[in-house]
């Protein structure tokens, strides 16, 4: 029930940006301390620093020993389209998208490498399109947690261990959330300011062993920058995955996202993480189930992300008016909220169709969205309010 009075109860970080996302619980700048501030990343204290955050990544994510992991510039975008300009053409691709990230790869490889043999494989938001349709013996790109709509891939049980074709995952909003099954990802991508809420500007490219086999045996028709080469001589260029960045990392990231990974770490890795991403997650499909005007994008429970949580109006006066007034109803939500300081960037992506999103990623803590639910509904009542005095 929506109420008129304004709550008491404020969260204590009203931050519930789905990117860059919240710094853990108790973080501040003395966690930056140990930064090799003003030293190379080639020096010995800095390529040890890069070393750590590939090792603890390993140990946290739980990626196989087998597969490399490199630190890669220009957040998970740089990391995806490096996989896509590096890897792609030796066969066909299935390009398997159901929002905007994944949409922007199907635009890359269609309008941008010009494939010849591509296949689309798309749904609109809310939904997954039919995973049944991919082709596995063609090479697949997909999202495994589409931040934009809130829907995800439940697991990988629809790809087989028998694949022919590689799959590229880009798994920003998923990694450190979601129980991403390395044995069915040839390649895998996400962003430090995340699930973490470390910084932005690098990225982590993952690669199987049938991924570097991939990029040893085949050369791309086109030419590369400097900034995509992963091989030298038809070899993969080792040092990538040892800490030997392709560009200058900031070392004060570097030493974020190493907090943040120990962090983890301490409260005890992956399943903890994931757990509190799902603890955060129920608090608001409690609060939609019980709502008179909101509702989940993700349509099947089955499929709705822990992490990004996107919701759209169904209270018949706004669901009522076109996409504009929806937009702008619930931008005035967004700014209200804002001004009061209970809560920063939960609008809808601008691609999305109008409503809220609320990161609900480990970082948050659960106290913080029970505490913002109350306010929902009390923005809700002052937009509606408005709106009928428009009328």
């Amino acid at each position: 029930m929506t109420t008129h009075t304004k709550p008491g109860l404020r969260p204590a970080n009203p931050n519930f940006s789905s990117g860059p996302c919240a710094k853990r619980p108790g973080w501040s700048v003395e966690a930056l301390t140990n930064a090799a501030l003003g030293r190379s990343h080639r020096a010995k204290i800095g390529k040890t620093k890069l070393e750590q955050a590939i090792s603890l990544t390993r140990e946290v994510l739980q990626v196989p020993a087998d597969y490399r992991i490199g630190i890669v510039p220009a957040s998970d975008t740089g990391a995806v389209e490096m996989a896509l300009w590096s890897l792609l053409g030796e066969r066909g691709v299935d390009m398997v998208a159901w929002e905007s990230f994944g949409s922007g790869w199907v635009t890359d490889v269609v309008k941008q490498l010009k494939l010849a043999d591509v296949r689309r494989i798309e749904a609109g938001y809310g939904v997954l399109p039919d995973l049944t349709k991919i082709d596995f013996d063609r090479d697949v790109v997909f999202t495994w947690n589409g931040t934009t709509s809130g829907v995800r891939v439940p697991n990988g049980d629809f790809i087989p261990a028998g694949r022919k074709g590689l799959t590229i995952c880009d798994a920003t909003s998923a990694a450190f959330a979601q129980k991403l099954d390395f044995q069915k990802l040839d390649v895998v991508t996400f962003s430090w300011q995340k699930v973490l809420g470390g910084e932005g500007a690098h990225g982590m490219l993952i690669l199987s062993p049938r991924a570097v086999e991939r990029l040893e045996s085949y050369k791309p028709a086109w030419p590369l920058p400097k900034i995509f080469r992963l091989t030298s001589g038809g070899k993969l260029i080792e040092g990538i995955f040892r800490g030997e960045t392709i560009n200058t990392p900031s070392m004060l990231c570097v030493e974020d996202y190493l907090d943040a990974l120990r962090w983890a770490k301490s409260i005890g890795g992956l399943d903890a993480l994931i757990a509190r991403a799902d603890a955060n997650a129920a608090v608001i499909d409690g609060f939609v189930d019980k709502s008179a005007w909101l509702a989940h994008l993700a349509t099947d429970p089955a499929t709705r992300s822990n992490t990004s949580v996107c919701l759209s109006f169904t209270d018949p006066d706004v669901a009522g008016l076109d996409a504009d007034g929806q937009t702008a109803f619930a931008k005035g939500i967004v700014s209200t909220l804002d001004k009061e300081g209970v809560a920063y960037d939960i609008g809808a992506y601008r691609d999305a169709p109008p409503g809220l999103r609320i990161w609900c990623g480990a970082t948050v803590e659960t106290s913080d969205l029970e505490a913002l639910l109350p306010w929902l509904d009390w923005a809700f009542a002052q937009q509606k309010a408005s709106l009928k005095a428009a009328a």
